[in-house]
């Protein structure tokens, strides 16, 4: 009877492994020329592109409008750019990301880390440079410096977020496709049991 007992834990954990494991996969095998949803953190990662790309436009119009007027500061950082003064660069190259990300990552679905190592880098070297050679952070108040970090730490919580987070759960879920009831079911009990893993 202690037997059982103990054992009743380790089904229960086997049945809610198996349970989320099936539940995380799609449809096993869509029909030829049918493609496959995007998946829910492929999602949440092209989300968070699209609030990377809102967040740093909302911060330069918000430093537009500081100064002298929208119009007149348009003009200044548009058509008369000196990149040592503008920080309208800042918001191209956040469009740049968006729509490199996007279509590489949500229209083809890429699943290599090489298109958003190249955006990372790119950005971080440009605003590395920006920040050296900009001349006006007193004259701008607390925009000369909170444009270019923000810009900074998003870019890299991108990077950190494609890579531990879309590219490891989606490979995860393709290797739960590919496994048979059985497979997963000895799998997940293994897991579970600690005694029972195999030696690695």
């Amino acid at each position: 009877m202690d037997g059982l007992e103990q054992s009743l834990p380790t089904i229960a954990s086997i049945n809610t492994n198996y349970a989320q494991c099936q539940t995380s996969m799609a449809a096993p095998y869509p029909a030829l020329g049918e493609r496959k949803p995007i998946s829910h953190v492929r999602r949440t990662f092209c989300l968070f592109v699209t609030f990377d790309l809102l967040f740093v436009s909302l911060l330069w119009i918000i430093e537009l409008n500081t100064k002298d007027g929208i119009e007149k500061n348009l003009k200044d950082e548009i058509i008369d750019y000196d990149f040592r003064t503008s920080f309208f660069d800042i918001f191209f190259l956040a469009v740049f990301r968006f729509l490199v990300l996007l279509l590489c990552y949500a229209l083809l679905r890429l699943r290599h880390w090489w298109v958003i190592a190249v955006t990372t880098l790119i950005t971080s070297g440009f605003l590395i440079v920006k920040v050296i050679l900009l001349i006006q952070f007193q004259s701008r108040g607390a925009f000369g410096y909170v444009l270019p970090i923000v810009s900074f730490i998003l870019v890299w919580l991108e990077t950190w977020f494609l890579d531990f987070k879309v590219l490891i759960q989606e490979a995860e879920d393709e290797r739960c496709e590919s496994l048979s009831d059985s497979e997963i079911i000895f799998h997940l009990y293994c897991s579970s049991s600690p005694s029972l893993s195999p030696p690695s």
